[in-house]
């Protein structure tokens, strides 16, 4: 892609200040609570709606949930894109939701095709399965197109996800999905409980970092999610899964009270993962949008921008009728520029 920029000056300037003056931020706490209450869905732009519905709903067993079309100054102001018009889908699956979001004007630019995992504009959804071999076969016989050479184990020695399978590959618009199984007693438990179903839910979503130090400055020290584990992963079933070559991968799970969990992967090599580019749009089909629930999306705004986070909406939005399903809302970057939607019920 010509327009990307190497530089990140836009998304770590702030962080440089922390560093060199030794400030710290307080936790994001709002009477003794955390200040995002749930990840409450993860949203993707997709180029053709009825193409996407028919992946999500068909393959993977997507549920349709709601639909909505939507215009004008407000929406232009929350996604910071001018003159749009955009058709929303919300779907579900398990007890975890998914947005797709078609702008039917203007038309975005698509996922790069030299895209690899360690991209830092790589996001994922994780679809737990029930079955690894049997949702693989599935996915074969639709012809999806591969991301990891097949369904990877990561091996005994690596204690914490001994066990547990996983393959990578893309829908339609080439975003990247997971499908992963737990064996028992890895994972949530919720995903042991015999359903009859094969895809099951959304364990989390991953992004790629380029400091796991600084993104824990943005999403536990600002919006207040929890660690709840992390990992060192390498070796040829990692390089596999993940298609990149001596891949080796800081990974850092994070949670809210409620939802699926925003999961880091910070590769510690190779170096070579490209920056997100400081063009985006949220019109543009790299561009993913993880929904947060907070009880002042106003208050939530003023921090962040406190915090100097970059801002997508021109601020915090309120939307007439809230046919989206909140009434205020704002989009922000995280160091990397992977867009957060902070959203008040």
């Amino acid at each position: 892609m010509k327009s990307f920029i190497k530089s990140r000056t836009r998304y770590i300037s702030f962080w440089l200040l922390l560093v060199v003056f030794g400030v710290r931020l307080a936790p994001a706490q709002q009477n003794g609570h955390a200040l995002v209450s749930a990840v409450e869905a993860v949203g993707m732009t997709v180029s053709d709606m009825d193409r996407a519905l028919d992946f999500y709903t068909k393959v993977l067993t997507f549920e349709k949930v709601s639909e909505v079309e939507v215009f004008g100054e407000e929406y232009e102001h929350l996604q910071g894109v001018f003159s749009l018009r955009m058709r929303v889908v919300r779907l579900k699956l398990g007890e975890e939701f998914i947005e797709l979001t078609d702008y039917l004007a203007p038309e975005g630019r698509p996922v790069p095709v030299d895209s690899r995992s360690n991209d830092e504009w790589f996001q994922h959804v994780a679809i737990v399965v029930s079955d690894m071999d049997k949702a693989y076969e599935v996915l074969r016989q639709h012809k999806v197109q591969h991301a990891s050479t097949g369904p990877q184990r990561i091996p005994d020695w690596n204690k914490g996800a001994a066990g547990i399978r996983a393959f990578y590959f893309r829908d339609p618009d080439a975003h990247n999905l997971e499908i992963i199984y737990f064996p028992p007693g890895k994972g949530d438990s919720k995903w042991q409980v015999a359903s009859g179903k094969l895809f099951l839910g959304i364990d989390h979503t991953a992004i790629v970092v380029s400091s796991t130090e600084e993104s824990l400055k943005f999403y536990r020290d600002l919006l207040g999610l929890k660690v709840a584990g992390e990992s060192l992963n390498y070796g040829t079933e990692q390089e596999h899964l993940n298609n990149v070559f001596v891949a080796k991968l800081h990974i850092t799970g994070l949670r809210a009270p409620k939802g699926p969990g925003i999961e880091f992967l910070e590769y510690l090599a190779p170096g070579d993962g490209r920056p997100y580019p400081l063009d985006s749009r949220a019109n543009d089909l790299w561009h993913w949008q993880t929904t947060v629930i907070v009880s002042d999306a106003q208050a939530s705004g003023e921090r962040l921008r406190g915090g100097n986070a970059p801002f997508v909406s021109t601020d915090a939005v309120t939307l007439p009728n809230a046919p989206l399903g909140f009434k205020v809302g704002l989009l922000v970057r995280d160091p990397d520029g992977h867009v957060m939607k902070v959203v008040e019920r």
